[in-house]
């Protein structure tokens, strides 16, 4: 007998599996000069993956100018308000501009999950801001295409008005 899978139980399930295998981290390497055994840098933040998770399930969510919630739309800060809203309580009001005074500035390179990246879109600086899912991707909610989609940080467009990475977490 065939039973169907249907796409509510199977995408949840990815979707921890996913989690937990991130969470894991790269294991102890040791240390050929001294014997001992060290953690590789970067270690994943759990919170980080949960905001990135939940970012992904809003992908195709309709863009609407000063939405803040899915249900009416989103751009690109009302976004990341809303996720870091419902991913870690933390209450993260205004524009991208606001939104990048209150972040505590990393490198390009130390990018993780859950990480903010801002861009100059409108001869602004800061005038639009993403979430870093990893392998340079981030999600975002552009005005052009009206939907939450995911690009690449080296798309030419992209790179051109890179900005700045920022987080909330440690």
């Amino acid at each position: 007998m065939r039973f169907p899978v249907r796409l509510p139980v199977v995408l949840p399930l990815a979707l921890c599996c996913a989690l937990f295998a991130a969470c894991s981290g790269p294991a102890p390497r040791p240390d050929r000069a001294s014997g001992t055994i060290t953690q590789a840098p970067l270690p994943v933040s759990v919170q980080g993956n949960e905001v990135a998770m939940y970012a992904l399930g809003l992908i195709d969510t309709g863009y609407r100018f000063g939405g803040k919630n899915p249900d009416a739309g989103l751009d690109c800060s009302g976004m990341v308000s809303y996720i870091y809203g419902q991913v870690t309580r933390l209450k993260i009001q205004g524009s991208a501009f606001d939104i990048a005074r209150n972040a505590r500035p990393i490198e390009r390179e130390a990018l993780r999950p859950g990480d903010l990246v801002f861009f100059n879109t409108a001869n602004r600086p800061f005038s639009h801001v993403g979430i870093y899912i990893g392998d340079a991707r981030f999600v975002h909610a552009p005005s052009t295409n009206g939907k939450v989609r995911i690009d690449r940080l080296n798309d030419r467009y992209y790179a051109q008005r890179f900005e700045a990475a920022r987080t909330f977490f440690d």
